[in-house]
């Protein structure tokens, strides 16, 4: 019992240094009295067992304590007024931070090692401002953000970390294990949370204005919502007449183009194509959409009964909302499956800087594919319109 041998010091007029380490010393606070010799200095209590009541019974004029290996978990505050303690040894116990110096107002060296601290208080050297040289290698530490405060304690504290670098090295996270804390450095924005937050709500806005401006540049809604009626057509149709899924092609081709260049349509394309030899069965809208269906359903209707689609291009034809819903479809019919339906007929030129935005479909077709441009010398006309009929060349069943 520690107070029992501090009752038999407390005669001992000339005692300064007393080793009682190596025992099984331990100490009862419940109100037990503790009377050291006032002469002692020094005291070793080493490689016992202690805990935190230890600090209730300690001799009042110490300049020296030794307490390492011992069951101490943390060094209670307003227990012990040692104003006089020097040197104080923790090591190889059971405590979770540093203590702090409320009690030992004198404290100049402190060995805290091979302890249980993960992440040690960075405003240690701010409480004790007298101490030249702690000792806090040797413990498990974590190394997160907090312990970043830490590390820049050491660059502040102008060498009062005994072993640095050496014996401060993570032990936690596993992918860090046997990293010196020296080496150990996260960024100011992985470790501040509010900073975090404000840069991923800033990218957010960032990101949403960048989304919302290449939305509204390349008319995603308008492609979404022609998607979204492509495929409700389909799903009324298999639903209303299932059996018309399996009607084969009807026409040649599905002509489209802008009201504005109908006179060249009804006077050159369709009496060209529709008269003479190899009669050519074609798909207009003003002859063979059927009443009572929505326009997107006749279009689709008539692309998908048309074995080519024959797109007559113009500024006439850039400017015809209708006549995009054709070519998206028509499109849409080239990607789904897989076939070479599609002819472009250049009835004027187009100049780049009036094909909208929304006509990027457009732009690429007529940079990758072959259009059939319309010549304006009558005596071109034979040719062109052989190559048109060639291109339209199948047997329709």
């Amino acid at each position: 019992s520690l107070s029992k041998v501090s009752l038999m010091t407390s005669r001992m007029k000339s005692l300064k240094y007393l080793d009682i380490s190596s025992n099984l010393l331990s100490h009862n606070a419940a109100g037990v009295q503790c009377q050291w010799a006032e002469s002692l200095s020094e005291l070793d209590l080493s490689s016992n067992q202690l805990t935190d009541s230890v600090f209730e019974c300690l001799p009042v004029n110490i300049e020296k304590l030794e307490l390492q290996n011992n069951q101490i978990t943390s060094v209670p505050k307003g227990m012990a007024e040692l104003k006089s303690l020097k040197e104080l040894n923790l090591a190889s116990n059971r405590l979770a931070d540093l203590p702090g110096c409320s009690g030992f107002t004198s404290l100049e060296f402190l060995n805290i090692e091979m302890n249980s601290i993960l992440t040690p208080s960075a405003d240690f050297f701010q409480s004790c401002p007298r101490v030249r040289e702690l000792q806090a290698g040797h413990n498990p530490f974590k190394c997160s953000c907090e312990l970043q405060d830490f590390i820049r304690l050491e660059r502040r504290s102008g060498g009062k970390l005994f072993g640095w670098p050496a014996a401060y090295v993570c032990e936690y996270p596993e992918d860090l294990r046997g990293t010196q804390l020296k080496d150990f450095h996260l960024t100011e924005l992985a470790c501040n949370t509010t900073l975090l937050l404000v840069t991923a709500l800033l990218l957010t806005l960032v990101l949403v204005a960048v989304v919302a401006f290449l939305c509204i540049y390349l008319d995603v809604p308008w492609y979404a919502r022609m998607t979204w009626q492509w495929t409700q057509t389909k799903r009324r149709a298999w639903h209303n007449h299932p059996e018309e899924q399996e009607t084969g092609l009807q026409f040649h081709a599905f002509i489209s183009y802008s009201e504005r260049d109908s006179l060249w349509v009804k006077n050159e394309l369709i009496p060209n194509l529709e008269k003479g030899e190899g009669c050519i069965q074609l798909c207009q809208h003003e002859r063979n959409f059927i009443p009572g269906k929505s326009i997107v359903e006749n279009i689709i209707n008539c692309i998908e009964k048309s074995y080519k689609s024959i797109f007559v291009l113009s500024p006439n034809f850039v400017q015809s909302e209708w006549c995009h819903y054709e070519l998206y479809f028509a499109h849409h019919k080239l990607f789904s499956e897989n076939s070479n339906s599609l002819i472009l007929i250049l009835l004027e030129p187009i100049p780049p800087y009036i094909i909208p935005a929304r006509y990027h479909k457009l732009k690429a077709l007529m940079a990758k594919r072959t259009y059939l441009e319309w010549p304006k010398e009558r005596s071109k006309h034979a040719l062109f319109w052989a190559n048109l009929r060639a291109a339209i060349s199948i047997h329709l069943p």
